[in-house]
């Protein structure tokens, strides 16, 4: 038994990696072209640049430690902005299904609230909570908190209704339902709703940054466009889209050692 389980453990690692071997494939292809048609010609570098070109500018920015300060200020920001708006959000969803009458009263509210451009409204909410850290973190904010609501809500609501009615028949709370069966059992869909606030607060810090910041990838990227320095913009999206990665990873294993301690 335990010889066919290592067998089974075995080929599932073999699995993985396989797919990251094939992962790093298709990025290679497609760096490796797109390398190849800008040296022909192909493609204008001035408006797409070139792999080689933005693997120079970022060794020379990470050499003058620039680069890093300004991961560090958006990463911070992310952060502040994926805690306080999944917590806050949980906490609001958790409330209405606790409480019918005042989601009933706040339906169409948040339905309202969710259709809203929050990034035409970013100039007004910076305005609001101030031209720093905190009204960059309050964009973020914005873009996830209604989102979170909605999503962790029909969760609750999801649960096996059979499962409930067991726990009231031994005369458990509502409060005592919520915290032995609802949360729990919504943990792998809390996780999920954490990972798309990830890219969600990024978007929200980096339209921020575009606003009112001189530091941060957003003003990285929107000072490379504003001086035609294509390969800055480049650079920018990269890291941002290596640091959106590592902070996926980072809650995917959070999840698994979550879920772990569950089985």
């Amino acid at each position: 038994m335990n010889e066919e389980c290592m067998k089974m453990q075995k080929k599932e690692r073999n699995k993985r990696i396989r797919l990251v071997l094939y992962q790093l494939l298709v990025l290679i292809i497609f760096l490796g072209l797109w390398e190849l048609l800008a040296a022909t010609g192909v493609i204008n570098t001035f408006l797409f640049s070139r792999p080689s070109l933005i693997i120079k500018l970022l060794i020379k920015y990470l050499k003058s430690n620039e680069l890093m300060h300004h991961v560090w200020i958006s990463v911070y920001e992310t952060i502040l902005g994926i805690i306080i708006g999944s917590v806050l959000g949980i906490l609001i969803a958790s409330i209405l299904w606790y409480f019918k009458t005042l989601t009933k009263i706040m339906n169409p509210f948040l339905n309202i609230l969710n259709a809203l451009p929050k990034t035409a409204l970013a100039p007004i909410m910076i305005i609001w909570a101030g031209t720093d850290v905190k009204g960059i973190v309050v964009v973020a904010i914005s873009i996830l908190i209604v989102i979170t609501i909605l999503s962790t809500y029909q969760h609750y609501k999801n649960v096996d209704k059979e499962k409930i009615k067991m726990m009231e028949s031994f005369k458990a709370t509502k409060l005592q339902i919520f915290y032995k069966l609802i949360f729990p059992s919504n943990i792998p869909n809390l996780c999920s709703v954490i990972k798309i606030n990830i890219g969600m607060a990024w978007v929200g810090v980096i339209v921020g940054e575009f606003l009112v910041s001189r530091e941060g990838l957003g003003y990285l990227i929107m000072y490379g466009g504003q001086v035609f320095k294509l390969d800055l913009v480049m650079m920018g999206v990269f890291v941002l889209a290596i640091c959106a990665f590592l902070m996926y990873v980072v809650v995917e294993q959070i999840e698994k050692i979550l879920l772990k301690g569950r089985n």
